[in-house]
């Protein structure tokens, strides 16, 4: 449950205050381009907007925007959402996203909204609404250093002992609850409960980056992703070959990059995400148009990967039964699934989401000077 501290508030400001006169201390004209990244700047867009009335600020939203009746809980409300409609452009992952917000706005704020344009004006201000789904780069960084699939697979089985015909799931999270470890762990319990014949053939490796671990709440988390592990790990012992390998640890892009590569499934099913980069890292690195991706339907990039195996995290024998499809699908259903999503990913790539948030600043740009020409010959 979230905690609202009216110090915590002020901190908040101040560090939005903070950055606000960065950006005016570093602007060389009295319209200049500002990006705004993500929840910890919801004031920000206002603060430079009341410096540079004519600045274009796109602000970009990496969360989910929750409905207006959750939101609504927060004692702050209409200062966060009058700061972001500072923006020229606020840009979220997913249209449910923007909806959401839309409809926040019309409940706490006095302001008009065009639901067809996705606009909303508030004080002679206009401020566009849009989804813009954000993905990674391609090619990859790797593609040309990076080892040979067959290589990655035999490696990987190396190192953790496990003979060359056993399959591999891998997940790759922050420790946070948000990601459903615990559930995609009790899946896999469920999956070899209703399947003993898998178990001692497969091995799900979880990479899990501790995150916030000062905090009580995450260390509780971890002790508990841990006993979770473990207790499966006794359940289904056979020989030296582990169901759950837990590695909580950082590990640098490149090395998980040749995880997602030696793998035959990854699970990505987070109970709550904006988009979900790692559903797309692990397409990206499947050169061999091979593996199956398992996605959560509460993560934005649902919305594109059609050809991924959807599931809800929550239901637990669902999600068993998904991994066990992937683990048996053939070759020819692999490949027709990893080609399409390949050739999304690759069509709409990190440089589309920034050239479209982009290119519809520089359309307003040109239309509001359009405009300030046409008052002042008037």
């Amino acid at each position: 449950r979230p905690v609202f501290r009216s110090s915590d508030w002020d901190y908040y400001e101040a560090i939005n205050r903070r950055f606000a006169d960065a950006v005016i201390k570093e602007a060389d004209s009295d319209d200049p381009i500002v990006l705004v990244q993500d929840y910890h700047f919801a004031l920000l867009p206002a603060m430079i907007r009341e410096a540079f009335p004519k600045a274009t600020i796109i602000t970009f939203w990496h969360i989910p925007w929750p409905n207006s009746e959750s939101f609504g809980i927060c004692p702050w409300r209409e200062e966060i959402l009058k700061g972001m409609l500072g923006s020229t452009i606020l840009g979220f992952h997913t249209p449910f996203h923007c909806k959401n917000f839309l409809e926040t706005v019309d409940r706490y704020l006095e302001s008009r909204i065009e639901h067809e344009s996705s606009t909303v004006s508030r004080k002679g201000k206009l401020t566009l609404v849009q989804n813009y789904p954000i993905s990674i780069q391609w090619p990859s960084p790797w593609q040309d250093s990076q080892p040979a699939v067959q290589e990655c697979r035999a490696s990987l089985r190396q190192s953790l002992g496990l003979p060359p015909d056993h399959m591999i799931g891998i997940g790759v999270y922050r420790m946070d609850y948000t990601k459903g470890i615990p559930e995609r762990f009790m899946a896999i319990e469920r999956m070899l409960e209703l399947h003993p014949d898998l178990i001692g053939k497969f091995t799900f490796v979880q990479i899990a980056a501790p995150t916030r671990s000062a905090l009580y709440d995450y260390q509780m988390f971890e002790r508990r992703v841990r006993d979770l592990a473990d207790s499966i790990n006794k359940k289904f012992s056979f020989g030296n070959s582990p169901v759950i390998c837990l590695k909580a640890e950082h590990h640098e892009p490149e090395i998980v990059n040749q995880y997602f590569r030696a793998a035959d499934v990854c699970l990505v099913t987070s109970l709550h995400d904006g988009m979900n980069l790692v559903a797309k890292e692990f397409v990206i690195s499947r050169d061999d148009e091979r593996g199956v991706l398992i996605l959560s339907q509460f993560a934005g990039a649902a919305h594109e990967l059609h050809e991924a195996v959807i599931v809800n995290p929550y239901h637990i024998e669902q999600t068993a039964e998904a991994i066990h499809k992937s683990l048996e699908m053939p070759l020819y259903e692999q490949m027709e699934r990893m080609r399409s999503m390949r050739s999304l990913v690759k069509s709409f790539n990190i440089y589309r989401w920034a050239g479209r948030m982009l290119i519809d600043a520089a359309r307003i740009r040109q239309r509001e000077k359009l405009m300030a020409r046409i008052s002042e010959s008037e």
